[in-house]
């Protein structure tokens, strides 16, 4: 088994900070990880004053003669293990979550999940880990999102939430966790603590429908009714094909990314609705909003683009063209000084990261490095 050291995560922007800081002048080296999921590589990354630099290629996985898809990072919340999706697991076809220390990075183990588990997201408050099973295998059908103790790396339930669950990112006190159904046109809320799901939001009618028409036939199983609310004002007839949810913001908004219908949502969380719609270049993919929620960065995976939107005006404020095709992640620095994106390139291209001064809105790095760079985490600034 490849068991290549990594320095340690300390920390996933929006999802594991406890608390909203004031945004400093920026300082120091960022450092990043990105998973090159054609080159079952993961590549420790560093941004400073001489530009973005490779500081080493991490081998992972376990068979040396398979592609098997590195796709989501994730530490625990003491820092002291890291954590790797694979989405494609031997013998298959299920995928596996891996297990590494920090101090000596040595490999602690590994536990088979769902069919392709792709992003991931660590409890702060319990400490268990929640993967998205994205199941690219065969006709769509149900997924699931899977449970993992990682202290002896077993899995101790999963969640049926609906066709290829995506996006999957924690509140920022371990105790819910969303993710959206790319498929399904669905945004679900899980219960950290409970294991199963809170809530849903059909982020079109005909979803909606599905959602109200499913507990309609449980509350008359116990004697109740329940009704159907429209979104006024929205378009709700379009397939919305959603791909990432944000963690929730200090104002309690999450922003979906539409990527089926060029559009990102806002939900309130305690209305549990649409709130407002931003019209985008196509295909918004991923997307990530800066601690204090004011600002959120987007790449377009089909337009070769990533953008930056001011959520207090509802307006984008600045985008660039990427220099190759297929933008992926996107990550905001804890203090919302740079972004930092990942881009897949196609064919036999490296892959790349880019990185962006949210001053400015312009791009200030690009580094090459392992084919189709996809996932990304943040983990300090020194």
């Amino acid at each position: 088994m490849k068991k290549a050291p990594i320095v340690a995560l300390v920390a996933i922007t929006g999802t594991l900070l406890a608390v909203v800081p004031a945004i400093p002048q920026a300082q120091g080296t960022y450092t990043f990880y990105v998973a090159a999921e054609s080159d079952d590589v993961v590549e420790k990354i560093a941004f400073g004053p001489g530009g973005l630099s490779l500081i080493k290629s991490i081998e992972v996985g376990s068979w040396p003669t398979e592609i098997e898809g590195p796709h989501g990072l994730g530490i625990s919340p003491n820092g002291e293990f890291w954590y790797l999706s694979l989405a494609h697991g031997q013998p298959g076809p299920h995928g596996n979550i891996v297990k590494y220390s920090t101090g000596d990075d040595v490999w602690l183990g590994e536990v088979a999940v769902g069919m392709f588990p792709a992003t991931l997201a660590v409890s702060p408050s319990i400490g268990l880990l929640y993967v998205a099973n994205f199941n690219l295998h065969g006709l769509p059908e149900p997924s699931s999102i899977s449970v993992v103790d990682p202290e002896s790396m077993t899995e101790v339930g999963q969640v049926d939430v609906g066709v290829m669950p995506h996006g999957a990112r924690m509140n920022r006190e371990g105790s819910k966790l969303y993710s959206v159904n790319m498929m399904d046109d669905v945004l679900v809320e899980i219960d950290a603590y409970r294991i199963e799901v809170s809530r849903q939001l059909g982020l079109t009618r005909h979803a909606q429908h599905q959602i109200d028409g499913a507990h309609q036939q449980r509350m008359a199983q116990h004697g109740g009714e329940a009704g159907h609310e429209e979104v006024d004002g929205m378009d709700m007839s379009e397939i919305i094909k959603p791909t990432w949810a944000t963690s929730p913001t200090p104002q309690g908004k999450i922003y979906v990314a539409g990527n089926g219908a060029g559009k990102i949502l806002e939900i309130d969380l305690e209305d549990w609705e649409i709130t407002r719609e931003f019209a985008t270049p196509a295909g918004p993919y991923n997307l990530d909003v800066s601690l204090d929620g004011t600002l959120l960065a987007v790449t377009y995976k089909s337009s070769r683009s990533v953008g930056f939107w001011d959520l207090n005006a509802g307006k984008e404020v600045g985008r660039v063209e990427t220099l190759r095709p297929i933008p992926h992640g996107i990550v905001i620095t804890p203090d919302a000084r740079y972004a930092f994106a990942t881009i897949e390139g196609i064919g036999g291209e490296p892959g790349s990261v880019e990185a962006y001064d949210l001053t400015t809105f312009k791009r200030v790095g690009n580094l090459d490095i392992g084919k189709q760079a996809g996932g990304i985490a943040f983990w300090k600034i020194n």
